[in-house]
């Protein structure tokens, strides 16, 4: 069998590096500075977002860096070391939504957003990205992208937005307008809020009901794995994973025509009745029961479970009772897979594998369709369990995975 793959973050030097030499090599310069924003993990909370419930990230050591120059006029020109011999560019002049194709939509429309903002300053950049985020596996190197984006173009063009916690909203949401309106993938936030907002040692507890302001939407959660001598191990299976093809977005509007149904605003005013109710579980079938299908059912099933899930969750970890957070693990990645039908079968053998080896639970993490799962295991055993997993991938003959040890880690940053 082959030795399963472990993905090493990039050091702060090797990051600076790398994005320095790709940018003096593709634009004949130097850049004015280098900037970084991590990937995430989601603990729990998948799927909320954009129901205005609770998740529940951290941000990883994994990080994108960002080697940026502005320039005078609206020309933006891009480059990444994924292709580092392919220079895209776009001008902001005149740019519609949807104006860019491919991976440069990301980056070309923070700027796009934060114009469309009222910042009529910023202007063309030149950029180049050096990134040990993995694409494609839920992990979130799209929010890496466009947040290391962001608080660049905010200290260049002297916004003023990045040094402060709400006033990073304001760069959130360009990051933001940029994936959903530039690039056309669906996210709801979390994301680019953990990239933007964690910090080391903790989870970002985040409550994404529209009416609360930035300084009431986030609370920092103890997150210290090594306190209760534990691992959180994540693995990438490699499968394809896709937000944009329209999966993603139907699960979305199916959740708001079911709260237009049940005459709220959104599932979590649904979810927090259902809670506060003298029986949840009468209070769950009466608001099923209102809605006219099953496939609907299921889909808000899932939405107010999982928002209570968190709230478990955040209680159990801070008691130190393992066993009870490893079985939210284990019963979030069920109702994913049962009601949200968002797992494929790579992400549903890595979890079963993880489960039978000794995880306290197991888990899909991100939007799904592919990606990664992470497995809260006893400290020294994330090798182990990830070459288990390999092998029964290998007999399958499915992509091999990677794996990677999920610390929490800190939120974007100047990094030169």
């Amino acid at each position: 069998m082959t030795a399963v793959e472990f993905i090493e973050p990039l050091t702060r030097e090797q990051g600076v590096a790398r994005a320095t030499e790709l940018f003096a090599a593709s634009f004949g310069e130097q850049p004015e500075g280098v900037w970084g924003a991590p990937g995430r993990v989601n603990l729990i909370g998948e799927h909320t977002d954009y129901n205005a419930g609770l998740c529940l990230p951290i941000a990883l050591p994994h990080r994108t860096f960002i080697a940026l120059k502005p320039r005078e006029d609206t020309l933006v020109r891009v480059v990444s070391d994924v292709n580092p011999d392919a220079v895209a560019s776009a001008d902001l002049d005149g740019l519609a939504a949807g104006g860019v194709d491919g991976w440069a939509a990301y980056p070309v429309g923070v700027a796009w957003a934060l114009r469309q903002a009222g910042f009529d300053q910023v202007k063309g950049f030149d950029a180049a990205f050096a990134s040990c985020v993995p694409l494609g596996s839920g992990l979130s190197s799209s929010a890496a992208m466009t947040c290391s984006t962001a608080l660049a173009l905010d200290e260049v063009y002297g916004l003023g937005y990045g040094s402060s916690d709400a006033g990073r909203v304001t760069l959130i949401n360009a990051a933001i307008k940029s994936e959903n309106e530039m690039a056309g993938a669906s996210t709801g936030g979390l994301d680019q809020n953990a990239s933007m907002r964690c910090t080391a040692g903790h989870a970002l507890l985040l409550d994404c009901r529209p009416e609360l302001t930035p300084l009431e939407n986030v609370s920092q959660q103890d997150f210290d794995l090594d306190k209760y001598g534990l691992e959180l191990l994540v693995v990438d299976t490699q499968a394809p994973h896709q937000l944009n093809d329209g999966q993603y977005a139907e699960r979305r509007a199916t959740c708001e025509e079911a709260a237009r149904i049940l005459g709220v605003a959104n599932l979590r005013v649904t979810a927090d009745g259902i809670t506060k109710a003298d029986d949840p579980f009468q209070a769950l079938k009466e608001t099923l029961d209102a809605l006219p299908e099953e496939r609907m059912k299921k889909r808000v099933r899932h939405v107010v479970t999982e928002i209570e899930r968190v709230r478990s969750f955040v209680h159990a970890f801070a008691q130190g009772d393992i066993e009870q957070a490893g079985r939210l693990f284990n019963a979030s990645h069920d109702s994913l897979a049962a009601d949200y039908e968002v797992t494929v079968p790579e992400l549903d053998v890595a979890v079963d594998v993880a489960r039978h080896n000794g995880a306290y639970g197991a888990r899909m993490t991100g939007g799904g369709f592919g990606g990664s799962i992470i497995a809260l295991l006893d400290k020294g055993r994330s090798q182990e369990v990830a070459q288990l997993i390999a092998d029964e991938f290998e007999r399958r003959g499915f992509h091999a995975p990677r794996a990677m040890a999920a610390v929490a880690s800190a939120s974007a940053s100047r990094e030169a």
